[in-house]
């Protein structure tokens, strides 16, 4: 029998932090979802010292409830993603990053509105944001250009996680996306198929570790890939 929700979390160069996310998550979930499985995606780059498959894999040895997925790396994010997704099975699959600046509490808020209200998705949407100027001026520029492609989709912040879908919806999805392209291909795909989408409010953190792997130059390749779905749509 299938587990009610399988949280699929993003692990990429997270190092030993992500066994303190991951244990917060499994406390949150234990104790308010009926059966879960977690699936810990550690794909890295070959020779660069990325600790991080060792972890993941360390983590699974002592929960029989964790799949891993720690493969040499053939894309970014949406490759990882796709990864991770494709070896979740539980009624609801939700998809968060593990690099903290998305609490795993929201995991539940997602769940909860998802079965409340009968849906199709539920994501996140950021209302307060900390993790500076730059970052927030990609993000909107993102959803701008996003909406002037594909109106109508009504998402106010295609980017944010978690995401939760159920999983009879998500396999009527064809996700192609290797980088960040995937959040916006899930909602476009989401609105082809007519799903019912939710959405709820969210803090964003800083991540005190690290530089964000977004950049500027990811909002030239979010405009290709917008140019190019849109073109494929209309013929």
């Amino acid at each position: 029998m299938n587990a009610e929700i399988s949280v699929v979390i993003l692990c990429y160069r997270a190092g030993e932090r992500i066994r303190d996310f991951v244990d917060r998550t499994i406390k949150l979930i234990d104790r308010s979802v009926p059966s879960w499985e977690m699936v810990l995606v550690g794909n890295y780059l070959e020779n660069s010292g990325d600790v991080t498959p060792e972890i993941v894999k360390d983590i699974a040895l002592k929960n029989n409830n964790i799949k891993i997925v720690a493969m040499p790396k053939e894309g970014m994010m949406g490759w990882d993603a796709r990864s991770g997704l494709e070896k979740a099975q539980a009624k609801y699959i939700c998809l968060i990053d593990g690099d903290e600046q998305m609490p795993p509490e929201d995991i539940l808020r997602v769940y909860k509105k998802i079965k409340e209200e009968d849906l199709d998705l539920v994501k996140t949407y950021r209302v307060v944001r900390h993790d500076g100027v730059a970052r927030r001026f990609i993000s909107s520029s993102y959803n701008l250009i996003f909406n002037l492609f594909f109106p109508g989709t009504y998402v106010r912040d295609v980017n944010s996680k978690p995401k939760i879908f159920k999983k009879e919806s998500y396999d009527k999805m064809r996700l192609g996306s290797d980088d960040w392209f995937l959040d916006a291909e899930i909602i476009i795909q989401a609105k082809k198929l007519k799903f019912r989408i939710g959405e709820v409010p969210t803090e964003f953190y800083k991540n005190p570790y690290r530089k964000s792997f977004v950049k500027f130059d990811t909002i030239f390749e979010f405009i290709k890939n917008l140019v190019i779905t849109r073109f494929k749509g209309a013929s």
